[in-house]
């Protein structure tokens, strides 16, 4: 009932206790507790049963800060940080080289999937690793007999046309020349010799010259391309000007300090052979691998976490996946660099159901993230993802970083090509690791083009050798999503602005908060979910962002 002009609150049973406004900061002092729950609290399973991320929400706090302020570098392993928290799934319908490229670029990291070839593997991180670099220290040689036909099938190879030409054809030889998209583009003799149409009015940099003056030169020349020669003319290295356009639109993008190259990350699996397959790898420039796997305690793969270790001490390895202490603590005390969490909870997967094994993602989380932080080990919620809150709740529970399938699956930098659905829709294949058209190897018209068999699916279930294979995972679509060149910003900006409205500053300051049990959470009932969604309209239109 409304208050009337000259009535009051005492008129209506609510007469003030306390009339000094000024003392309600030090009156709450007096309650006992915080409203909320603790974390511990909340996922206490003997209290509430074993959460996940619906069943729960994140209490504010103040706002003292523009959400902008709010850093989100993040660990992936425990010598690498992102500058956003996401990473894309390795699946043969997620991640390969354009996904992982455009991840990276825009602070998060792509994890390329290996139902493919070695090879084929290989090569897509050739390409991450040579899409932008500062000094390419192993730059596309030509020689001067090479045709333009030549020049135009390794444009189409890399994705890129400058070329620089050399006596011998290979680096540290004499410096004759550069071929460029431009020299080659409209030249129709495809025989003629790359020397008929190279540019041979050069700006060079002497070896030594350092990556800021090497750019402050590359500026000033306004050429494409910055050769850098020894004492002898002879070509040492190479800087693009593409690149120098590169940082400047992707100012998060992840690199390796000491190269300015994109970090790139890939998954291998378990069995002899892959470590023939790691050796390629590392060869074409990985700087993580990943050991994929649905169930992460093995023998397998512990003895394959110490071989990567003493053998390529430089790659980062991260082991899983794991939803137990006990599996974590196998991985850790074999010398893991990072874990990746969750079993059963992607959109695809079906374990939960088919196996009875598995935990609920938040319960996983929360209590592996909380045992790995002892030994500083960073760990990845994979897994379970459907929207911005998911991935501020997959943080709250402890890990550094998400990992996302479905989410992404529908986006152009996704493998395979778009249809259009029975329902008239836009859309994308995408299945899970574990259905029987990625563990039988067939393409489904989805995922790498690669024809050589690859029983990456079955061995990350164990199943190669099996008689019957048992599906842990399903086949289908999903609608398009567009490009995460603007649905990763919108990504990162939503959990910019959760953090901002919990009143944290950064991933580090969020976890620290919620260890302490000054970020408080409380438990959502089934109405409460409804009633936290969109409900009572007759029809609406859900639009994300623009």
């Amino acid at each position: 009932m409304p208050i009337a002009n000259g009535d009051s609150l005492d008129n209506f049973g609510m007469k003030a206790e306390i009339q000094d406004y000024s003392k309600a900061l030090d009156v709450l002092k007096e309650y006992p507790t915080r409203d909320g729950l603790d974390v511990d609290t909340l996922i206490d399973s003997d209290k509430h049963g074993a959460l996940t991320y619906n069943d729960f929400l994140i209490l504010p706090g103040y706002i003292g800060f523009p959400a902008s302020d709010v850093s989100l570098d993040t660990p992936v392993t425990k010598r690498i940080t992102l500058k956003a928290p996401l990473l894309s799934s390795p699946m043969d319908t997620v991640t390969e080289h354009n996904m992982a490229i455009h991840m990276a670029l825009l602070g998060g990291l792509g994890v390329i999937h290996h139902n493919c070839s070695p090879q084929d593997q290989a090569e897509m991180v050739k390409k991450v690793k040579r899409y932008e670099n500062g000094f390419i220290l192993d730059p596309v040689v030509l020689s001067p007999k090479a045709t333009v036909g030549e020049a135009k099938n390794l444009k189409a190879k890399w994705g890129f046309g400058g070329f620089p030409v050399t006596e011998n054809g290979t680096l540290r030889s004499k410096l004759v020349g550069i071929v460029t998209s431009r020299d080659i583009q409209f030249h129709h003799n495809l025989d003629d010799p790359v020397t008929a149409v190279m540019a041979t009015d050069l700006v060079t940099a002497p070896a030594g010259t350092t990556l800021a003056e090497a750019n402050d030169v590359l500026r000033s020349s306004k050429k494409g391309k910055l050769p850098i020669v020894d004492g002898d003319s002879n070509l040492v290295s190479l800087l693009s000007r593409s690149d120098l356009m590169k940082n400047l639109h992707y100012p998060l993008a992840s690199k390796l300090p000491q190269s300015k190259q994109l970090i790139c990350a890939a998954t291998i699996g378990t069995r002899e052979e892959d470590k023939e397959r790691l050796r390629l790898l590392v060869e074409a420039g990985l700087d993580i691998v990943i050991l994929d796997s649905s169930q992460g305690n093995s023998i397998f793969q512990l003895e394959m976490v110490k071989f990567v270790k003493k053998t390529y001490p430089e790659i980062d390895v991260i082991g899983g996946n794991v939803v137990t202490r006990e599996q974590a603590a196998a991985l850790i005390a074999a010398g893991v660099d990072g874990l990746r969490i969750g079993m059963g909870s992607g959109s695809a997967c079906i374990t939960q159901e088919v196996m009875a094994v598995g935990r609920p993602q938040a319960a996983a989380v929360r209590s592996v993230s909380s045992f790995a932080a002892r030994f500083g080990v960073p760990c990845i919620a994979d897994g379970g993802i459907q929207n911005v809150g998911h991935i501020v709740k997959g943080l709250a529970m402890g890990a550094s970083t998400v990992m996302m399938g479905g989410l992404l699956a529908g986006t152009t930098e996704s493998p395979g090509e778009y249809f259009v659905s029975s329902e008239g829709q836009l859309v994308k294949a995408y299945r899970g690791m574990g259905s029987i058209a990625a563990m039988e190897d067939k393409k489904a018209g989805a995922g790498s083009k690669d024809s050589k068999a690859s029983n990456a699916g079955t061995a990350r279930y164990f199943s190669e050798k099996d008689r019957v294979l048992v599906a842990q995972g399903v086949a289908g679509s999903v609608l398009d999503r567009g490009s995460i060149t603007k649905f990763i910003p919108y990504l990162v900006a939503g959990i910019q602005h959760s953090l901002q409205e919990i009143g944290v500053k950064s991933i580090e300051a969020f976890h620290d908060e919620i260890n302490k049990g000054l970020v408080r959470f409380e438990m959502r009932s089934a109405s409460a979910q409804t009633e936290g969604n969109v409900h009572g309209l007759h029809n609406y239109e859900k639009k994300l962002y623009s």
